[in-house]
């Protein structure tokens, strides 16, 4: 499986950079799900270091040289990530989409696809290698080449709402949507692009509450804890990794 990860899940609620409390709490998440046997891939976004997105609106840097920024900072929080589970013995490896001989390696998908065969966690970094693309799009590239059976979209809130939660205290939770609903209705959750893309390939998309614990173990069990995004019949979702030796 694929599990995006945003920035926010390195650093403590509304701070900066990488807080060491806020990595022990997404290990303790992760750990679980790596006992249950499952292959995992893992995106991890970088907003937690750097946004640079404003400063491209506003003219002070190009848009391909802030998303080049915005890449490195995925690498900084991968790297990250990628120590604190061996300090853990847990097996990883992070990968670029673009090359830095000497940090980590480059990806390639039937290098990823064997590390993760290998029993290693995944840590795919520095987005598409490219401008113009978010980490969003990134998830469903990577889940889409490496063939996963579900994405799961770590957020700070409970699933795919009608309206803005956080502002709007009535607003109504789906528990399972189409991709065309979500691209109709051009919610906010995910990039309408990885929606796209995850419809093309049949992946069923998981987008659930991260800072909730044991969340993250009852997405990959296929139980409810957000909402589920598919073409609308019953889905791989439905099944639990109890069902498969190595679901990936």
């Amino acid at each position: 499986m694929l599990i995006k990860v945003s920035g926010e899940a390195f650093c403590g609620s509304g701070g900066f950079g990488i807080d060491s409390s806020a990595i022990d709490a997404f290990l303790t998440e992760l750990l679980t799900v790596c006992e249950m046997g499952v292959q995992i891939g893992l995106v991890v976004g970088g907003g937690n270091i750097f946004r640079g997105r404003k400063l491209a609106d506003a003219g002070v840097i190009e848009r391909p040289t802030a998303d080049a920024m915005g890449m490195l900072a995925t690498v900084i929080n991968a790297l990250a990530l990628g120590d604190a589970l061996v300090g853990r013995g847990v097996p990883a490896i992070v990968m670029s989409a673009r090359a830095m001989a000497g940090v980590c390696e480059t990806f390639s998908r039937r290098r990823a696809i064997e590390h993760m065969e290998a029993g290693r966690v995944v840590i795919l970094a520095g987005g598409t290698g490219n401008p113009f693309f978010t980490t969003d799009t990134c998830a469903a590239l990577r889940a889409c080449e490496i063939g996963a059976e579900v994405l799961l979209k770590a957020t700070k809130v409970d699933g795919v709402f009608d309206a803005d939660p956080v502002t709007n205290p009535d607003a109504k939770k789906f528990d399972r949507m189409t991709y065309g609903d979500v691209l109709a209705r051009q919610l906010g959750v995910m990039d309408l692009s990885a929606v796209s893309m995850c419809m093309e390939s049949g992946i069923p998309i998981i987008v659930f509450r991260m800072d909730k614990p044991g969340n993250l173990e009852s997405a990959v069990a296929g139980e409810n804890a957000g909402t589920v995004i598919s073409d609308g019949e019953k889905d791989r979702t439905t099944k639990t990794t109890k069902d498969t030796k190595r679901k990936k």
